[in-house]
């Protein structure tokens, strides 16, 4: 990644002096960098407002509703994850808290799915099927606040930071029904061959 980063970088600066234009490059990148922190700054607050909102979501008891609402589907999603065992309770946490929109909160319940996950995996340098499962899960799953992007929005000076919702929600939707498609799929023709 490094490497084409640094090809744009030698390759515009080399097209630019071929030009005659080098200043333009040192003008570029300094009202770049001005930008970032500019964006930088603007997203303390609104990241500050939405995180709050999430947190007095959290502690109000709406990740627990959201995961008793999605806990009889995952357990048809996780077939080899005993219904009392942990790893269920991590997962509908950590997908509850995605659906919220809250991607800080999200994290440490993955972690905590993978390792009771890793745990039950009878093979152990290998990931299992529900690990593949839980991956395919947590990096498609529908978004119904993506309190992240409406604050860059808020930042960049949107006139509606809040039109991305609906996109979000039908993009995640689909996203996550390809992704629980391509696993259930892929788990078979597996199956099938063996492997």
């Amino acid at each position: 990644m490094n490497a084409i980063w640094l090809f744009f970088l030698l390759g515009g600066i080399g097209i630019a002096a071929a030009r005659g234009d080098v200043q333009k490059v040192t003008d570029g990148a300094l009202k770049g960098a001005e930008m970032a922190v500019e964006v930088a700054l603007g997203l303390i607050g609104a990241m500050a407002l939405w995180l709050g909102i999430m947190r007095i979501a959290q502690e109000a008891g709406l990740i627990d509703l959201v995961a008793r609402i999605a806990r009889p589907f995952l357990i048809r999603l996780f077939p080899s994850i005993p219904s009392n065992h942990p790893a269920l309770g991590h997962i509908l946490m950590n997908l509850s808290a995605n659906v919220l929109g809250l991607g800080s909160a999200a994290t440490p319940f993955g972690m905590k799915a993978m390792q009771a996950m890793q745990e039950l995996n009878q093979n152990r340098p290998e990931a299992s099927e529900a690990m593949c499962t839980f991956l395919a899960l947590n990096t498609s799953c529908i978004t119904l606040i993506p309190a992240t992007i409406i604050s860059v929005r808020v930042a960049a000076g949107s006139a509606n930071p809040t039109e991305i919702v609906g996109p979000t929600i039908l993009a995640t939707m689909v996203g996550m029904t390809v992704a629980v498609t391509a696993d259930q799929l892929l788990r078979s023709y597996y199956r099938r061959r063996g492997g």
